[in-house]
């Protein structure tokens, strides 16, 4: 085992100013082998990493809430089936608003929304930020994206626009996790914060997790400017209370309460049984993943991945990077990633405030970054290459 050009690689990035600062945690069998502490956490004022820092996690926040509503399908009080009108009604008159050329033609649901879609991404729900569309402009319009609105105002809002695709007709990353939370808030009558704390957090000793920093000294900051578009960055607020529970985008925590999490769910520990653990982190997609993969970069699991419940999994060897069939993996918009290999009890994850902006300003040129997908794929390449 030898880690020493993972350890070269992130020093590199640092040095050449493309990374303000990480931290980098690799366990095999449950035993922690690497830890990494590179850069700076706060580049403007000069104050260096620490290995409890805070992270904004972005969209690592949705398995930490697809793990949650699964805890409530094991104790059987929510089914997959269920639809998402029987705990939010304002989602009764959704319509699907199928893209002809540059113009929207509006269609009724062949069958409600799901549950299960939801968890599996293929609720037509939709982001407006990547990419563009006729469909995604409305929602970048309506402003459904954004993270200063009140829940209450969310709803309204995201009730109110088109499904972009039918449910259960193809994967389309977007808005479906921050819906599920709202319905597991409805379904319990408790906040979002309130049900992980006490069925995620609390029994796996995340002390630091949740939607708030706990210590905003300890708050990892990005660059000022974007170092490769000069672009200013703004990450999420979240020194103070959220205006609402963002379940797909809102989490703050350490790599330490993330690596936690990502072995209870490798060995079916806390809040989910080994049954249900692995349920999530399988291939949910099946038949669908070949049409998802011809969409391109669209299809942000990327080739080799299909989707599980809140996870990409790999389900054949082609891809970017090596990797083992059953590996799975997830990664925030902020500069966050991990991947878990259960064969080979790999655990590993690699959290920054390092946002590749071009994915949102110039989608088609992201993989063309050296944030986001391609420090991804380098980083699972030294991992497994460290681990030989």
């Amino acid at each position: 085992m030898n880690l020493r050009r993972l350890d070269a690689y992130f020093r590199r990035l640092v040095e050449e100013g493309l990374l303000p600062g990480a931290v980098v945690l690799v366990a095999r069998g449950g035993e922690v082998v690497f830890q990494g502490v590179y850069g700076y956490l706060d580049p403007g004022r000069g104050l260096p990493m620490r290995e409890d820092a805070l992270f904004r996690l972005y969209s690592m926040t949705k398995p930490w809430v697809s793990a949650l509503a699964l805890s409530f399908v094991e104790e059987g009080t929510l089914s997959l089936l269920d639809p998402v009108e029987k705990y939010l009604p304002e989602f009764s008159g959704l319509r699907v608003g199928r893209e002809v050329g540059e113009g929207i033609v509006y269609e009724p649901l062949k069958r409600p929304l799901t549950v299960y879609d939801l968890l599996r991404h293929t609720a037509g729900l939709t982001y407006g930020v990547f990419f563009r569309s006729p469909v995604k402009g409305l929602y970048l319009e309506a402003g459904v994206d954004r993270f200063d609105l009140s829940r209450e105002v969310f709803l309204e809002r995201l009730a109110a626009l088109p499904l972009r695709f039918q449910p259960g007709e193809t994967f389309e990353y977007g808005l479906a996790t921050d819906l599920l939370g709202h319905l597991l808030e409805a379904l319990a009558g408790r906040s979002l914060a309130e049900l992980l704390e006490e069925r995620l957090f609390r029994p796996l000793g995340m002390r630091d997790s949740g939607f708030q920093a706990k210590d905003p000294a300890r708050l990892a900051q990005p660059f000022p400017k974007d170092p490769e578009t000069g672009h200013s960055l703004r990450l999420l607020p979240v020194e103070t209370p959220p205006p609402r529970y963002a379940g797909g985008m809102g989490g703050v925590g350490t790599a330490a309460d993330y690596l936690a999490f990502l072995e209870a769910l490798r060995l079916g520990r806390g809040a989910l049984s080994p049954t249900m653990a692995g349920f999530m982190v399988q291939d949910h997609l099946g038949s669908l993943y070949p049409e998802a993969l011809k969409r391109g970069p669209e299809y942000l699991p990327g080739p080799g991945y299909s989707f599980g419940l809140g996870v990409a999994v790999r389900v054949e060897p082609m891809g970017y990077s090596p990797g083992a069939l059953g590996e799975w993996t997830w990664a925030g918009f902020g500069g966050t990633f991990f991947f878990v290999d259960p064969p080979q009890e790999i655990t590993a994850l690699s959290l920054a405030q390092a946002p590749n902006l071009l994915s949102v300003l110039e989608p088609e040129k992201a993989l063309h970054s050296r944030l986001g997908a391609r420090l991804q794929h380098a980083f699972r390449t030294l991992v497994y290459l460290g681990l030989e």
